[in-house]
């Protein structure tokens, strides 16, 4: 006998697959199970956080209103109080989209930070500062570039570290120019360099007087990559490990991409667990300590939250974070939550990777995204649901 087969109408038909397609369904709260002493768990209520809302976003995100968000973090009073994953593609330069395989995010899964590597870039010079591996800020970068003299000419003496860690350097760039797939983008084109990314970026000609003018360039972080490198007589990653890392118990973290003449990217190349970079926050949030060791310098976190040109305004380029400011590599701002006025800085990453800390609140935030090639609006995700869960 048989089987009776049962015609389907189109509009039933694309009911069920959404169902079935759907990574699933109406979310309601769950507490995080972090399995980290480090990151004790405990609920949105808890700490005073509206859970409603809290719940209206998951379900938001998941549903892809705000394209593809991978991961949301929420640290409070010391404690992770809310940990989602969702469903995602992983990232491949070369790919439509950037778009690689699509993939469940977990808390395990390491995560390409983007420019999020700037942010704790920077955090490894201040490091070796404080370890009197590097003098000074105000040190010309040719003090630790040997294999870079023939490049100190000229004006070139006056270019500094901090110039390069609050991207003032002057020299021409472009990166905001192109999509991060085209060679008109300079962050781009550095990759194809025969002479690598340091010769790249410090051939460039002067177009401001150093420390005058901001214009975002990752070819300065990478140039602090090779300085780290020559000055500490370590690698970028094991610099990291031993100081950085290591202290905080982050296993995830490695600087997965290596250009073809051997530098580290160090202006984006760092991949990283969500739960590890909410860690890089708490570090920050608590100004540089972890369990009373201080492992990046006090004074290097307030250098990090206040803008290095004070009445900057700058809006991020593919963002809808508007009206920051920008530091050692962290950016600045001040919004309303609850009625008040409070200051946030953040590590922030192509296609929608954030570290947001934000002290008056004692909270950390973690985003992670694919939204590569669209513009991305996790401020609305903040803004509309998240901040407004503070006011209780």
């Amino acid at each position: 006998m048989q089987p009776k087969l049962i015609k389907l109408s189109p509009i039933l038909l694309l009911l069920l697959l959404a169902c079935q397609t759907s990574p699933r369904g109406q979310y309601a709260y769950q507490l995080p199970q972090t399995g980290d002493a480090d990151l004790p768990a405990a609920s949105l209520a808890d700490v005073g956080l509206n859970t409603q809302l809290i719940e209206k976003v998951v379900n938001r995100i998941d549903r892809g209103k705000f394209g593809e968000v991978h991961s949301l973090l929420i640290y409070k009073d010391g404690k992770l109080v809310l940990e989602e994953y969702f469903e995602g593609h992983d990232y491949q330069w070369d790919a439509p989209k950037h778009h690689a395989e699509l993939v469940q995010w977990t808390a395990d899964r390491a995560h390409y930070a983007h420019s999020v590597s700037k942010s704790i870039s920077s955090l490894l010079i201040g490091i070796a500062v404080a370890q009197g591996l590097i003098d000074s800020v105000q040190q010309s970068v040719f003090d630790y570039l040997p294999d870079y003299q023939y490049l100190n000419v000229g004006d070139k003496k006056y270019l500094t570290i901090e110039h390069l860690l609050s991207c003032t350097a002057g020299l021409q760039w472009a990166e905001w120019n192109a999509p991060l797939s085209s060679r008109k983008n300079d962050q781009v084109n550095m990759w194809f360099h025969p002479r690598g990314p340091v010769d790249y970026y410090l051939a460039r000609p002067y177009i401001a007087v150093p420390g005058t003018l901001f214009n975002y360039c990752g070819g300065g972080i990478e140039v602090l990559g090779e300085i780290l490198q020559n000055a500490s007589g370590m690698t970028v990653q094991e610099f990291s490990n031993r100081y950085l890392f290591g202290p905080l118990g982050i296993n995830s973290a490695q600087w997965a991409i290596i250009y073809p003449t051997g530098e580290v990217h160090t202006a984006g190349g760092l991949k990283i667990s969500p739960r590890d970079m909410l860690k890089i926050g708490i570090l920050m949030l608590n100004h540089g300590q972890w369990h009373g060791q201080q492992i990046v310098p006090a004074y290097w976190v307030d250098k990090s939250r206040e803008p290095f040109l004070p009445a900057m305004d700058i809006n991020i380029s593919g963002e809808d974070l508007r009206h920051t400011g920008y530091s050692y590599t962290w950016w600045t701002k001040d919004i309303r939550i609850g009625g008040k006025w409070v200051h946030w800085f953040s590590a922030n990453g192509w296609g929608g990777q954030q570290i947001i800390v934000l002290p008056e609140i004692e909270s950390v935030i973690v985003l992670t995204g694919a939204n590569y090639t669209r513009k991305v609006i996790q401020y609305k995700i903040l803004r509309d649901y998240i901040f407004p869960a503070y006011d209780e």
